[in-house]
């Protein structure tokens, strides 16, 4: 099933022009227009948007996104780096993880990994994304050595890495608490931490998902922390299993409470659930990821929602493609993400959209839709213009 580009340019309304929807929808829309802030409640009904609701939606998104960051899409230059496949967590969404005397066990070492830092840092990239399962048998202190492998291999890389979920498990596993665990990797040279692991920050949902992972209140702890001592991060959310509109709402309007208070935030990540290899899927518990008009819903939700606290909202152009992300460019997103070298986790789910997508790839992609290509770094600082 496709959708034509929603092409704001392509409407003879103004932006403002609510006449053929319902009267309270339009009502939320005005408000966000105005840069009043949207309310839990307010994005669960947003979240209903079909037809001329969803099509005045897309505007609203897309205006306050050119008000936000103008017309510039950015994407940056970065190598994963997934050092370990092996984890015992269970979690019901992933297709990633394998046990030890699995055929597919994977564990790099500081000198593999190291080199593929080199490799990336050769062909252009300024970031390495270091993410791996939790393997039962890590050294307490393999997590600051990685990073320290990296660093002297390649001093001026930005490492991005561990989730919160990582971060529990080296505290744990260092005996430490978060802010010694995390000021540990700061004083060697880690840069920020990607915002992943927390799905859906709502205990049932998590429960269905994973019984052994960490909680939300702990991603929250952990994130806060790391914003404390002056790490930033990213922030996602991953939909179309076994969640539904209020859950959106709750997660993202957590989200903004933590960048209200925190500023650390970079970006706002949905990551739609890809659901091919997922055991919940194949046991028939989750439905087969979110839709395109969810995938639209999601972004434009996200970009009036965070209007004012996070400029930054990313597609994921390897779970969605390259068209829907254009889609979803024009729908209130700002960033198409990163060149993603060696991606393995969403593949491993059986995304099908490949796992590296190169600058000029980019570049195309994002002209077609008439905006701006731009090559970032981590922090969002632009590094070239490519008018």
């Amino acid at each position: 099933m496709t959708v034509a580009i929603p092409l704001f340019t392509s409407h003879t309304t103004s932006i403002d022009d609510f006449s053929e929807i319902d009267s309270k929808f339009a009502g939320i829309l005005t408000r966000a227009l105005e840069e009043q802030e949207i309310s839990e409640h307010e994005a669960v009904v947003l979240f209903s948007a079909e037809g001329s609701e969803l099509r005045s939606l897309i505007r609203v998104a897309d205006e306050l996104r050119k008000r936000a960051v103008g017309q510039i899409v950015t994407y940056v230059s970065v190598r994963n780096i997934n050092f370990t496949n092996v984890c015992y967590t269970g979690c019901r969404f992933c297709a990633f993880a394998r046990r030890l005397d699995d055929p597919g066990a994977q564990w790099l070492s500081l000198s593999e990994v190291a080199d593929r830092a080199v490799e990336a840092w050769e062909a252009g990239a300024t970031e390495v994304c270091m993410q791996g399962g939790l393997h039962p048998h890590m050294p307490p202190n393999h997590y600051r050595n990685l990073i320290i492998a990296i660093k002297e291999a390649v001093p001026d890389m930005h490492v991005h890495a561990f989730s919160p979920f990582e971060i529990w498990y080296g505290a744990q596993l260092a005996d430490m608490t978060y802010v010694d665990f995390l000021t540990l990797l700061k004083e060697v040279g880690i840069g920020s931490l990607p915002g992943t692991a927390a799905e859906i920050l709502d205990t049932n949902v998590r429960q269905q998902l994973t019984k052994n992972k960490l909680s939300s209140e702990e991603w929250v702890e952990i994130i806060t922390t790391a914003h404390k001592l002056g790490i930033r991060t990213t922030s996602t959310i991953m939909y179309g299993h076994v969640d539904s509109p209020p859950h959106w709402a709750k997660h993202i309007k957590l989200i903004r409470d933590i960048q209200r208070d925190t500023e650390g935030f970079t970006e706002f990540v949905p990551l739609g659930f890809v659901h091919h290899n997922a055991p919940i899927y194949l046991d028939g518990d989750a439905r087969p990821g979110p839709t395109i008009e969810e995938n639209l819903r999601m972004h434009a939700v996200a970009r009036i929602m965070l209007h004012g606290y996070i400029p930054n909202i990313q597609v994921s152009w390897v779970k969605m493609g390259p068209d829907v992300s254009q889609q979803c460019l024009m729908a209130g997103a700002n960033d198409f993400g990163g060149t993603l070298m060696d991606e393995t986790i969403s593949r491993s789910a059986g995304a099908p959209h490949g796992q590296h997508m190169h600058p000029e790839s980019f570049q195309r992609l994002i002209k077609e839709i008439g905006r701006i290509p731009a090559q970032r770094n981590t922090l969002y600082e632009l590094l070239e213009v490519q008018n």
